[in-house]
């Protein structure tokens, strides 16, 4: 008898940052599902308990970049195990909090230890597998993040109505404990730099005071009006911050963003087209709820059921789509994933308010595919573009580009909506309802045509 050969390490340590990933999406998933049963708990209305899922936002989106570098200066291993013990602590406080603000408040903590988690993942990767191997890697990655906002829903709602929506937070402990475990154990250690870097905290603090103004204004625009003063006043604040940011990361010795990777054209493309994939994924996430539970009169149980359709064809397609894009190179699957999401979203702008539900379906697997085909071959081209002592900072720069392709699919998807609802009150027509949906779902297919341009001109990158 032969001995059984061990388990490569690799798999380890795609298992721990893996694991890590699926708790910290299926946390936001299931937070998203139950806000209204929170909100009603805990005695405030929905402008108090939006704040839960927003400050989480800003909180993730507002520090990635500098968690990203900080990686890339103390080690990705430290950085990351950090934030799982940040994340699980705030998990616990989460479900302990007595008050809405308290809530608030500790689901900043959650979010600096998601963005620890999520600014060094895809680095930990990346340098565990051999070039080779990249796509597939990241594809795995991404489909645990998809299984966990699959099944984030769903959990959320059942542990809310067995046990109580404090459960959502504490069912992190588990996995979280066995993630910290697998990290510490098979994790290994960013080999040592011959010369120290110092932490550029002038421009962290710049692009966090520019970033997050530009996120707030962008997610409480509809509310507060686009030409508000507020609005007005936290877009000017992000120009002037984003511009002094620039300005000192040109001069600074060490700069907290290396900008001379955009130099790369496979590196700014692939930031270029993962902002317009995002955009197109939350312009549905936004546009598809109000056309199935207001527009077709569907529970939402019933819609909510409909639209896992989505993340559940990624999950499944990311790391096939992944190893294919390591035999043939990533243009080509980037190129025609996005292709397949934009002309989904073109037959859900068909999408009547007779249209079978079936039809629906239908359009959800085709846009869940082009985003999986997607997916994992571009971020192995923005990976694979970043040499290794930079792979923490193009983490974070990845996954800042999904922040902000949230956040602009929402902003977007809403002002084309309600700009023809808001034509529709002067000239009043019985089917406004559905030609605002119609009108944005036909501007992110224009956005995922873009991406798809991008993605064919761009490079594979050489390792």
């Amino acid at each position: 008898m032969t001995p059984a050969r061990p388990l490569d390490p690799k798999w380890w340590v795609m298992l721990a940052i893996g694991t890590g990933s699926f708790m910290s999406a299926l946390e936001s998933s299931a937070v998203n599902a139950v806000l209204p049963v929170v909100g009603r708990s805990l005695g405030v209305g929905v402008a108090t308990i939006q704040w839960v899922v927003t400050i989480y936002l800003l909180a993730v989106s507002g520090l990635l970049l500098s968690l990203g570098r900080l990686g890339d200066i103390r080690g990705h291993k430290t950085v990351y195990v950090a934030g799982l013990v940040v994340f699980i602590a705030g998990s616990l406080l989460c479900g302990l909090a007595p008050s809405a603000v308290s809530l608030v408040a500790f689901r900043v903590i959650q979010g600096l230890g998601a963005a620890m988690l999520f600014a060094n993942s895809s680095a930990i990767a990346t340098k565990a597998f051999p070039a080779r191997e990249r796509g597939q890697a990241l594809g795995l990655l991404a489909m645990m993040v998809y299984l966990g906002l699959t099944t984030g829903a769903s959990l959320g709602g059942w542990l809310t109505e067995t046990v109580g929506w404090r459960a959502i937070f504490y069912v992190n402990v588990l996995p979280g404990i066995l993630a910290l475990i697998l990290s510490v154990a098979f994790v290994p250690r960013d080999p040592g730099r011959t010369t120290r870097e110092r932490f550029d905290l002038g421009g962290a603090a710049l692009f966090i005071l520019g970033f997050l103004a530009l996120l707030l204004g962008l997610n409480q625009g509809h509310a507060w009006g686009w030409s508000s003063a507020p609005v007005t006043g936290l877009c000017a604040l992000a120009a002037v911050a984003l511009a002094a940011f620039f300005w000192v990361e040109r001069r600074v010795g060490a700069p907290m963003v290396d900008l001379t990777l955009f130099r790369a054209r496979a590196f700014s493309a692939a930031v270029l087209s993962a902002v317009c994939n995002y955009v197109c994924v939350f312009s549905i996430a936004f546009l598809l709820p109000f056309y199935l539970i207001q527009g077709r009169g569907l529970s939402a149980a019933r819609a909510g059921t409909l639209l896992v359709t989505q993340p559940l064809v990624m999950a499944v397609v990311a790391p096939v789509s992944g190893a294919l894009s390591d035999r043939i190179g990533s243009r080509l699957p980037a190129a025609t994933g996005m292709a397949m999401l934009g002309a989904g979203l073109y037959f859900m702008s068909r999408l009547g308010p007779v249209a079978p539900l079936d039809h629906v379906v239908r359009t959800l697997v085709l846009t869940g595919l082009g985003t999986g085909v997607f997916i994992s071959p571009n971020s192995s081209a923005l990976m694979g573009s970043a040499p290794r002592h930079r792979q923490g900072i193009a983490a974070g720069i990845l996954a800042t580009a999904r922040s902000v392709g949230m956040v602009l699919g929402v902003g977007l998807a809403g002002a084309v909506f309600t700009t023809v609802l808001a034509r529709a009150e002067a000239h009043p027509s019985a089917t406004a309802f559905f030609d605002g949906i119609r009108a944005g779902f036909l501007t992110a297919a224009a956005v995922a045509g873009l991406g798809t341009l991008v993605s064919l001109l761009r490079g594979d990158p050489l390792s």
